[in-house]
């Protein structure tokens, strides 16, 4: 994905949330459409012309210049969101009123509504992820399939009930305290999903996403400058991305190539941005509950604190991973506590906390499953099992890179 098609992706939510506010939900998919046209028609300019300075305003100014010619044409207001309806009583009011509904900071307003109103009660908290992602994020239903570990076919069935869910609700934007509340800890999953997919790049286009861990972390500062959303719980995640985020100068080579935390050179970490993340784990301490953000940010200090890989607190780690299995457990929650374990104790005692994860089957699709039982098999000292492993790891890599990666692994092992 070029920097332009990243741009786009970015600009996509922005766009889309807007939008849905203009014409109301039940024209979710013609909110989509608008921002998919303004932003192929700015494709096409900016081919011939560069892309402008200000581009986000350039792209403000075409979506709500399309706006309102689909308002026009549908001649009547009456057909899109009621409290538009309510705001005008003639055409003269229309141009007015959609240029404050598209001012920066009403944008960003809407942005963070569209956020809670994808996690609409009746929908399940799977689904609620998934809206954000794709709504908010441009994910595709390939991408938004590997972060939950399920088909694309599945994960398509789920989206679509769960837009046809909110076409239903005539009161999307109309989101009190409490709603923020209750829905608060599925919006803080989607955008830990989203920093996930950016910082371990599940698909084709790399190894490594940067854009989408940024846009994580935008969405993440916009629920930190609301006093209602501005919880411990949001100051921990904040926190935890700012602390992996440092590491994403080291995550590869110059070539694209995957490097291990023995193999990064921790003095090319961004500095500022663990400390920026430690000042918000220590903050996030003041609130009276421990989350699943809490720990994998206590996790990531260490691991950043530590002078090298060999002289990390592999014990300290293994205690939080116990908590977090606590908290929140999963499949994953389990092979990095095994990896952990590994480290501490052992190839062996690793090997056997991988076989006793109960729902293995989930992992099964997982390249980095199989590619840490080669990692253990190899220091255990059995060659030709690890080599096993990585081959297999290696037909189900997401990108070339890791395919590469893994590759190299399985060849060492030979």
């Amino acid at each position: 994905m070029n920097e332009q098609e990243n741009l786009f992706r970015r600009e996509f939510g922005r766009l889309v949330a807007v939008l849905t506010r203009l014409f109301g939900v039940q024209n979710l998919a013609l909110a989509e459409d608008v921002a998919q046209d303004t932003l192929v028609a700015a494709f096409e300019t900016w081919q011939l012309h560069g892309v402008p300075e200000h581009y986000a305003a350039w792209l403000t100014t075409a979506a709500k210049n399309r706006a309102l010619d689909v308002l026009r044409r549908r001649q009547t207001v009456r057909k899109f969101e009621p409290e538009l309806t309510r705001m005008m009583e003639s055409e003269q009011e229309l141009a007015p009123v959609i240029d404050e509904i598209f001012e920066p900071h009403v944008i960003n307003d809407h942005q963070l509504r569209m956020m809670f109103s994808c996690c609409h009660p009746r929908l399940p908290e799977e689904a609620q992820v998934a809206l954000i992602l794709q709504i908010l994020c441009g994910f595709t239903v390939n991408e938004i399939a590997n972060a939950f570990l399920v088909t694309p076919a599945a994960m398509d069935k789920r989206i679509s009930r769960a837009k046809k869910e909110l076409a239903e609700s005539n009161s999307l934007f109309d989101l009190g305290a409490a709603d923020f509340t209750a829905r608060l800890s599925a919006v803080q999953r989607g955008l830990y999903l989203l920093f996930s997919e950016g910082y371990h790049g599940a698909n084709s286009e790399g190894a490594v996403r940067t854009e989408l861990c940024r846009e994580a972390m935008h969405l993440v500062s916009l629920l930190l400058a609301n006093p209602l959303t501005a919880t411990s719980e949001t100051q921990a995640l904040y926190a935890l991305m700012c602390i992996d985020a440092a590491r994403l100068p080291e995550r590869t080579d110059d070539a694209g190539n995957l490097r291990t935390l023995f193999e990064q050179d921790r003095s090319k970490w961004v500095v500022p941005l663990v400390a920026e993340g430690l000042r918000y784990l220590e903050r996030s301490a003041k609130g009276d509950q421990v989350s699943e953000y809490h720990v994998q940010a206590a996790i990531a200090a260490l691991y950043a604190a530590a002078p090298s890989a060999e002289r990390t607190r592999w014990a300290d780690i293994l205690s939080l991973y116990d908590l977090l299995m606590a908290i929140r457990p999963s499949p994953v929650v389990e092979l990095n506590r095994a990896i952990v374990l590994a480290q501490h104790e052992g190839a062996e005692r690793g090997l056997e906390a991988i076989r006793a994860i109960e729902d293995s089957d989930r992992l099964k699709s997982y390249p980095f499953y199989a590619a840490t039982l080669g990692e253990l098999e190899s220091r255990a000292g059995r060659p030709a099992k690890a080599r096993e492993y990585f081959l297999e790891a290696s037909e189900l890599a997401r990108s070339p890179m890791e395919k590469r990666f893994l590759e190299e692994r399985a060849a060492a092992c030979a």
